[in-house]
C-alpha cells in the first residue's frame, strides 16, 4: 500500500510540473522580457545571482535596476532563461516591451533615485586560497558554489608569477598576511592542522626562493596592488581585511616574532609603519604581543560593547544616477543586516582613511563593516566578519547550509561584488 501511494504521489507530482511548464511555456509565448525580482517576493535571492552570471556568460545583455525591488535584473526574454530560472527555484516575471519599457522609463526620471546599469560580460573570477584543507569555511567560496558562479583557485605560488593578469575578480579567502598564521599560536600550537598550516606556507616560501612567510605574503600583497591599479577588483573579509593592509603598511619591519619566521620582532615596529600604499586604513598601531589573537586596533572585535541582540549595522543609501559604483555594492532587499563576528569583525572608524567609502556601519559603536575604495583604474571591497549567517563561527564547525538561508541580506553583499566587475561604472565622487 505505501509503495501504491508512493507511485500516486510521484505521478501527481509529475503531472504537477507538467502543467506548470506548460503554464510557463503560455505565458512566454508572448513575453519579450525576464524581469527577476529582488524584492520580497524572490524565492531565492543568492541563486538569482546565479542566474544572472549564467546569463552573461551566454553573452547575453543584462541591465541591474539599481534601487528597484531590491535591485532586480532585466534581461531579454529566452525560453533557456526561463527554464533555468524554473530548475534553480529562481522566481521571475514576464513582461512585454512596452511593460519593460515603462519600468525603464520610470527608472530614467531624474527626481528619481534608480538606474539602469548594462552588463554584458561575466568577470572571470578567482579566490585566494590555501591548498591544504582548514578548519573553516569561506562565505565567498560557500555562496559562489550555492549559486552556481564559476571560479578559479590560486594562492601565493599562481599570484608571484603572475596569473593574476587572467582574472578580473580576486577574494581573499580568510587570511593573514602578515606571517603570524593566523595568531593561532598561543591556541593551537599543538594541533595537527595548525602545523600543517605552518608547513604548506614554509615549504613554498622556501620553493619560492623566500627565507621568511612573512616576506613571501609581503610580495604577494604587492603583486595584489598592482592587480588593483591595472583595473582588477579586490574583495576581502574576516582577517584578510587588516591584515593585508599590515602587510602593506609593514614592507621592510620584521613584525613577526620568533615562534613566526625564527628571530624577534622589530621592537620599533610601530614607529615604522608606512601608511602610504594601504588601501583603508592609517595610523594603526599593531599588536606586538604574539600570543594575542588580534593584529592592530583596526580590529574592535575584542573592544567592542555590542550585544548579539543589537549586533546589526546599517547600509548607506547613494545616488543611483550619480553614484553608481556604491549603489550596486548596497544592493538589497533590506537596510539593516545581522551582525556576524569573525577574526576581524568590523573596523574602528577613526584608523579609516578619509578617502574610503564606509557603506555599511554600526553608528553607535564606531564601527564601520563594509567598505570601499578605488585605486588606479580597479576597486577594492572590505567586508568584516567571517559568515553573515553563522554568528560567530568556531574553528571546526560545519559550513553553514545556504539552502536554508536562500534569501540572506548578508550575503546578497556578496554576490553585488561578484557581478560589479561586469557592469560599467565610474568611479564614486569625493
Amino acid at each position: 500500500m505505501k509503495i501504491q501511494e508512493a507511485n500516486i504521489f510521484h505521478s501527481n507530482r509529475m503531472k504537477g510540473l507538467l502543467i506548470l511548464m506548460l503554464v510557463l511555456l503560455v505565458q512566454t509565448v508572448h513575453a519579450t522580457f525576464i524581469l527577476i525580482p529582488m524584492d520580497e517576493k524572490q524565492t531565492n535571492h543568492l541563486k538569482a545571482y546565479g542566474i544572472t552570471y549564467w546569463t552573461l556568460e551566454q553573452g547575453i545583455e543584462v541591465k541591474w535596476l539599481l534601487n528597484y525591488r531590491g535591485g532586480s535584473f532585466l534581461i531579454q526574454h529566452q525560453q533557456a532563461i526561463a527554464s533555468e530560472c524554473l530548475v534553480r527555484g529562481v522566481s521571475f516575471e514576464t513582461l512585454s516591451d512596452g511593460q519593460a519599457n515603462n519600468i525603464l522609463n520610470d527608472i530614467a526620471r531624474e527626481d528619481v533615485n534608480q538606474d539602469a546599469v548594462s552588463m554584458q560580460k561575466a568577470p572571470k573570477i578567482a579566490v585566494y586560497s590555501p591548498p591544504n584543507k582548514e578548519p573553516w569555511d569561506d562565505a565567498v567560496t560557500l555562496v559562489l558554489k550555492y549559486a552556481e558562479i564559476k571560479y578559479d583557485i590560486v594562492f601565493d605560488e599562481e599570484i608571484i608569477n603572475g596569473k593574476l593578469k587572467d582574472y578580473d575578480w580576486l577574494h581573499l579567502h580568510h587570511e593573514d598576511f602578515t606571517g603570524q598564521f593566523g595568531k593561532f599560536f598561543q591556541a593551537y600550537q599543538h594541533v595537527p592542522w595548525y602545523q600543517e598550516e605552518v608547513r604548506v606556507n614554509k615549504e613554498l616560501a622556501q620553493k619560492l626562493g623566500f627565507l621568511k612567510v612573512s616576506e613571501m605574503k609581503k610580495v604577494v600583497t604587492r603583486e595584489i596592488h598592482q592587480f588593483v591599479e591595472n583595473g582588477g577588483f579586490l574583495f576581502a573579509m574576516c582577517a584578510a581585511t587588516d591584515t593585508y593592509d599590515i602587510a602593506q603598511a609593514a614592507q621592510g619591519v620584521d613584525i613577526c616574532e620568533s615562534m613566526f619566521d625564527g628571530d624577534p620582532a622589530d621592537p620599533d615596529m610601530n614607529s615604522k609603519l608606512d601608511f602610504t600604499n594601504t588601501l583603508a586604513f592609517q595610523n594603526f598601531t599593531l599588536s606586538r604581543n604574539p600570543y594575542e589573537y588580534r593584529f592592530s586596533d583596526i580590529d574592535v572585535s575584542t573592544t567592542r560593547k555590542v550585544s548579539r541582540e543589537n549586533d546589526y549595522f546599517t547600509l548607506f543609501q547613494f545616488s543611483a544616477k550619480w553614484d553608481p559604483v556604491p549603489t550596486m555594492l548596497c544592493q538589497d532587499h533590506a537596510n539593516m543586516i545581522k551582525g556576524f563576528m569573525g577574526e576581524t569583525t568590523a573596523f574602528n572608524r577613526k584608523l579609516i582613511k578619509p578617502n574610503v567609502l564606509i557603506m555599511g556601519e554600526n553608528k553607535a559603536a564606531g564601527e564601520a563593516r563594509y567598505i570601499h575604495g578605488d585605486l588606479g583604474k580597479g576597486f577594492w571591497t572590505f567586508y568584516g566578519g567571517h559568515d553573515p549567517e553563522d554568528y560567530q563561527h568556531f574553528v571546526g564547525d560545519p559550513p553553514t547550509d545556504l539552502s536554508l538561508h536562500p534569501n540572506s541580506p548578508g550575503y546578497r553583499l556578496i554576490l553585488n561584488n561578484v557581478l560589479f566587475p561586469a557592469a560599467k561604472k565610474k568611479k564614486h565622487k569625493t
